[in-house]
C-alpha cells in the first residue's frame, strides 16, 4: 500500500468521516482559509490514481468515496513506523512512547484493560 503526504491523507480522512462526497462537499469541511477548489480536485484524482478512492457519477458531478478502509491504512502505517524506526518490534515502540509521553503505569493499565475489553 503506498504511503500518502499530508494533504492527501487530510482528504482521506475527510472522505472516510463523510463515506463519500463531491469535491465541493471535502472542501467545504476544511477550516478558513479553505484551499481552492482546485487543489482538492487534484488531488482527489491523484488519489483516485493510488487506488484509495473511486467514484461515482450523479448528473455532472462526481461523488468520491474511499476503496481502501481508514483501519487497513492506519495499520499498514503503523506497521512502516515500526519496521523503519524500532527494527519491527512493538515492544521498543510502546516502551518509546511510554519514555516520551511519560506515561505512568496506571495509565498502562487503562490501555491494557482497554486493549483486552475491544477483544472480548
Amino acid at each position: 500500500m503506498k504511503q500518502l503526504t499530508k494533504a492527501e491523507e487530510e482528504i482521506m480522512h475527510i472522505l472516510w468521516e463523510l463515506e463519500e462526497g463531491s469535491a465541493q462537499q471535502v472542501r467545504d469541511q476544511f477550516d478558513e482559509p479553505k484551499p481552492a477548489y482546485n487543489t482538492v480536485s487534484t488531488i482527489i484524482r491523484i488519489l483516485e490514481d493510488k487506488k484509495f478512492v473511486s467514484y461515482r457519477k450523479e448528473g455532472r458531478v462526481h461523488i468520491y468515496f474511499p476503496i481502501v478502509k481508514k483501519a487497513d491504512y492506519s495499520n499498514n502505517s503503523i506497521n512502516k513506523l515500526v519496521d523503519n524506526y524500532f527494527s519491527g518490534s512493538f515492544k521498543s515502540m510502546v516502551s518509546f512512547f511510554m519514555k516520551k509521553n511519560d506515561i505512568s503505569l496506571n495509565e498502562l493499565e487503562e490501555i491494557l484493560n482497554t486493549i483486552n475489553t475491544e477483544e472480548e
